[in-house]
């Protein structure tokens, strides 16, 4: 179900109410993200949003971005231990000893794709050939064969904190599906899947 704003546009419940959730909604989520950086960055925010609200992690992104080097994958690929110890006190972030080492390996899996072609076209060759098509979230499901297929196939080049959920919610976010309700103001404004 979509809820119209004072604006008159239609949005989900939950990018209806928050001003940082509508924005997002509005002008990022479910458009394509093609750069390695763009990538490595929404692959590791899904990793850290693991467990908790979306809306927490867009609230730190500044922060993340920060502690991460604007998620370049070159600079974060070099951090070592004192590097987690100082992020660990980094209350801008989540302190998460796990998920602060996985965007590390992260970010030094992505180095070693650049080989095979990169972390672009590995993840978008996942893209299914169709696309949800729901009218309400419930239709909406949190894992697909791809998502499976593409969390299996980034844990095989070393990355972590890539499961299938959290992968979907990737795909989703960067435009690889739409999942934007058919009633939505946004659906089908990805250039990637038709309205």
């Amino acid at each position: 179900m979509t809820v119209v704003g004072d604006d008159g546009l239609a949005r989900p419940a939950w990018a209806s109410v928050d001003p940082l959730l509508m924005e997002y909604y509005d002008t990022e989520w479910g458009m394509p993200v093609r750069d390695e950086r763009g990538l490595y960055e929404r692959i590791c925010l899904e990793g850290f949003q693991s467990g908790l609200s979306w809306a927490t992690i867009l609230r730190k992104r500044p922060a993340f971005r920060a502690a991460f080097a604007d998620f370049d994958p070159d600079v974060v690929a070099s951090f070592g231990e004192a590097d987690v110890e100082r992020l660990l006190g980094d209350a801008g972030i989540v302190r998460n000893r796990m998920k602060i080492r996985a965007t590390i390996q992260n970010a030094r899996a992505t180095i070693a794709l650049r080989e095979e072609g990169g972390l672009v076209d590995l993840v978008w060759s996942f893209q299914p050939s169709e696309t949800p098509r729901p009218n309400d979230y419930s239709e909406v499901p949190t894992v697909s064969d791809e998502s499976k297929a593409l969390s299996k196939a980034l844990r095989k080049k070393g990355f972590a904190f890539v499961g299938p959920t959290t992968m979907f919610a990737l795909m989703e976010a960067v435009g690889m599906i739409d999942t934007h309700l058919l009633a939505s103001h946004r659906r089908g404004t990805s250039g990637v899947w038709p309205a």
